[in-house]
């Protein structure tokens, strides 16, 4: 028989997973409440924000095991890991895998990671076409995908220095703002507004946003409203970096 405490800690560790790369908190909870069950808990008792997870399994025999877990990896969106973790829960769920099997699927989950090619092709294909799309010309668009390449390099060699989501966005807007209102000065003929409006749409919270609004509708206000203070943080943290350099150059007449 499987410990439930072991079990119950490989259910966290799904749930982080789900946590951390988007899933809504209304989705986190019922898979637990579903795989809990299928493990055989006659209850479960589920809460999750983004910050924290309390569960507590209670047994036939009375028995209650309670774990929390607190979140402190960033939160970001990788909707092939939340489909594989799914497809685990649903697994589980019609037939229960042994706890080294569940350990075993968990850990190669966690472990799935997007070729660094692919991050870079997608931001330069999108800053490229947002900046065209709202009114940029084709050199504009270049010049939107160049900085997205300079800006996905920020972000991924710098997260492992600055553990601060909002001075990371920060910085990364003030120096990508700066380097755009540089070019547009060498290089008149660069839309400079036009370059960042499309590397602006790599940064803007729309997903968390989204599922903070969703979160608020579905009666999750807590989770919701933590949601929708980050992402308004992150929004002035982008428009002031921005600002900052538009501001800053100006000021110097360039």
């Amino acid at each position: 028989m499987n410990p439930p405490n072991a079990i119950l800690h490989e259910l966290l560790n799904l749930a982080e997973i789900m946590l951390t790369n988007g899933a809504e908190v209304s989705r986190v909870e019922e898979t637990l409440n579903r795989m809990g069950h299928a493990y055989g808990a006659t209850q479960m008792n589920v809460f999750a924000i983004t910050s924290s997870i309390v569960v507590t399994m209670v047994f036939e025999e009375g028995e209650e095991y309670t774990q929390t877990r607190r979140i402190t990896t960033p939160v970001g969106t990788d909707f092939f890991k939340l489909e594989q973790a799914n497809a685990l829960s649903r697994r589980c769920c019609s037939s229960p895998l042994s706890l080294a099997d569940l350990k075993d699927e968990i850990n190669k989950i966690s472990k799935i990671s997007p070729a660094p090619y692919t991050i870079y092709l997608g931001s330069m294909l999108g800053a490229g076409g947002f900046s065209v799309f709202f009114g940029g010309t084709i050199l504009d668009g270049v010049i939107a995908v160049i900085f997205a390449f300079l800006l996905c390099f920020l972000q991924r060699h710098l997260n492992s220095i600055c553990s601060n989501t909002l001075i990371l966005q920060f910085f990364c807007s003030l120096f990508i703002g700066s380097g755009i209102c540089v070019s547009a000065h060498f290089f008149p003929v660069i839309h400079a507004d036009k370059v960042m409006i499309g590397d602006i749409m790599l940064l803007i919270p729309g997903l968390m946003s989204t599922n903070a609004i969703r979160d608020v509708l579905i009666g999750d206000t807590l989770s919701g409203i933590i949601r929708l203070i980050a992402a308004l943080l992150l929004a002035a943290a982008l428009a002031l970096g921005f600002m900052g350099a538009i501001l800053l150059f100006r000021r110097l007449g360039l």
